[in-house]
């Protein structure tokens, strides 16, 4: 059967009906699309912005310069080097891991350490991959423009002058520029620097294309001008390091000060560290002997004792004390000289160490005069250098001293000193009374000191300190060609578990020089030195002669005994 399609006909209203319905539908599209317009270019025009911008901008961190550090001559002491810092996006690396091989070749690391890295931290937009490395080294990373992988400019602190002025100077920390030790930890505030901050935009490799803002100016760091002069630091190094040898001894430190400002002009210790290594830096290497530790000064305080004595009126330097029989007995202890010198000057008892002298003569004093004497050569006080770390000693107030306590501190047992508290009170004596504050830092102008005791008392204590450097004195092999030397001699046995010990020594030297006009004081403490010498005048007595002529020749300070033949000239001419 066939069948016949029937023509359906749409009447003219149904006709205006639809085209009704269409163009609704498009004017409600057309509205809608006119609203999202608006939504996004008005509404969320902000969201937006900082979505592309998170996308394309970064922020970007302006490095700035540590302060470096400077001798009294200009002398690079330390400084901060240019380092690069590889850093990496784990997910950005992902997209081209192939290339993870070739990375790690240029990073000089293994392949699969490399890839367990970045694989184990794809929930993380920063992980570092080796830090500080060279600028020629990282520029190679950056060749390979491998996505994710960026670079950061930082810097590595470098000291010159190594384990010389490792002591002195500390260091910082590993990565980054702060202070730890030393004058970089003390001066970290001035040495410091502060970053800075810039948003940038980047491109999809990560390299910077245009600078948007300045967030955060960056400010370097200020220098620091010590008051060290690196010639007589390396002189003292180097005879420091010889003698600690040669005697095979456990530590050893040498200061030198200028008397007339206070500064700084060497400060050693043996063993030394380097601070550009830090597999060396270890709490038992890098603390600064000369200003932390604390021991018994032996003979080398007999110096101040007799301040207090000729202070007193009651002794000069020609004042007889009887020492015989060769000891003397306080309660219960006797205390021996090791030979009989029976009546010498005060003079003498300087000059031949005599224990018994001083003895007799401390307990004819007052004990409150012997300490107001010796706190006023700063025993017992910081010396005023901001050293971080520095002790101000052990010197107990008197009135809980005993008699035998009295007698022990006049030869120097008893009171605790620090090396750097020692030469003080040596410089003290140079500037004839007047004691200045130690310093680290170079000074430009004068420095005002305080008057401690009578400039008489001082230059007569000066005079009778010449005795002990003569052909008769302990201290003999200080002596210089062509210059006056004061100073004094030590040798204290070490506390060992409540007890002193039988054979283990520190053996110092202290003085001034020139004496006839004072200009530097300077002290050397060998600590337990070994074999057949082990007191002051054979083992500490050289280096200072060592280190003074060095120090007067380069300072350029004029001779003032060249009528003089040194007391060690005579010595090797009759042996």
């Amino acid at each position: 059967m066939i069948r016949r399609d029937e023509t359906k006909s749409f009447s003219p209203e149904q006709y205006r009906g639809r085209l009704r319905f269409v163009l609704g539908t498009l004017v409600l599209i057309a509205t809608g699309l006119v609203a999202r317009a608006v939504d996004l270019q008005v509404l969320d025009e902000g969201f937006l912005e900082g979505q592309g911008d998170a996308r394309y901008t970064r922020i970007a961190k302006l490095t700035a310069n540590r302060g470096g550090i400077y001798d009294r001559n200009g002398e690079p002491l330390a400084a901060s080097m240019p380092v690069d810092t590889v850093w990496a996006n784990p997910p950005e690396v992902m997209k081209a891991a192939d290339q993870i091989p070739s990375l790690a070749e240029a990073l000089n690391r293994d392949k699969r350490w490399l890839t367990q890295l970045i694989t184990s931290n794809l929930d993380r937009e920063f992980v570092y991959l080796v830090r500080h490395m060279r600028p020629s080294d990282a520029a190679k990373v950056k060749e390979l423009k491998i996505p994710g992988v960026y670079l950061q400019r930082e810097y590595q602190r470098f000291y010159p002058a190594g384990e010389v002025t490792g002591h002195l100077l500390g260091f910082t920390k590993k990565y980054d520029d702060i202070g730890q030790e030393g004058l970089e930890l003390a001066y970290d505030r001035w040495l410091g620097a502060e970053a800075g901050a810039k948003r940038v935009i980047q491109d999809r490799l990560g390299r910077t294309v245009e600078d948007v803002e300045s967030i955060r100016a960056a400010h370097p760091g200020g220098d620091l001008i010590t008051s060290i002069d690196l010639r007589i630091q390396y002189l003292a190094y180097r005879e420091l390091k010889a003698a600690v040898q040669e005697y095979g001894a456990k530590a050893g430190t040498v200061i030198v000060l200028d008397i007339e400002t206070g500064e700084v002009l060497a400060m050693v210790n043996q063993p030394a560290y380097n601070p550009n290594d830090r597999d060396q830096v270890a709490a038992s290497r890098y603390r600064n002997r000369a200003a932390t530790d604390i021991f018994e000064p032996g003979s080398s305080i007999k110096p101040f004792i007799a301040a207090a004595g000729v202070a007193s009126g009651r002794y000069h330097g020609n004042t007889i004390i009887d020492t015989s029989p060769g000891f003397v007995q306080v309660g219960i202890k006797r205390i021996p000289d090791k030979h009989n010198l029976g009546p010498i000057t005060l003079a003498t008892v300087l000059a031949k160490s005599s224990n018994v002298g001083m003895t007799k003569m401390a307990m004819s004093l007052p004990p409150k005069s012997m300490y107001d004497t010796l706190t006023a050569f700063g025993f017992g006080e910081v010396t005023g250098s901001g050293f971080p770390g520095e002790s101000a000693g052990l010197l107990n107030e008197y009135s809980h001293w005993r008699k035998i306590g009295q007698a022990t501190i006049s030869y120097g047992y008893g009171l605790s000193v620090t090396p750097l508290q020692l030469v003080r009170a040596y410089a003290t004596l140079g500037a004839y009374g007047v004691k200045r504050p130690v310093t680290l830092r170079k000074v430009e102008e004068p420095v005002p000191g305080e008057q401690v005791i009578d400039p008489r008392t001082a230059k007569e204590l000066l005079e009778m300190m010449e005795s002990v450097v003569s052909m008769e004195g302990t201290g003999k092999r200080a002596s210089l060609i062509g210059y006056r030397v004061a100073g004094k001699t030590g040798t204290a046995w070490t506390a060992d578990a409540g007890a002193y010990s039988s054979d283990r020594y520190k053996s110092s030297f202290g003085g001034v020089v020139p004496a006839s006009h004072p200009r530097l004081a300077a002290l050397v403490v060998i600590d337990e030195p070994t074999g057949d010498r082990k007191n002051g005048g054979d083992v500490a007595a050289p280096v200072f002669a060592n280190v003074m002529a060095g120090a007067l020749r380069l300072m350029g300070v004029p001779p003032d005994g060249l009528d003089r033949v040194p007391a060690t000239t005579l010595v090797q001419a009759n042996p």
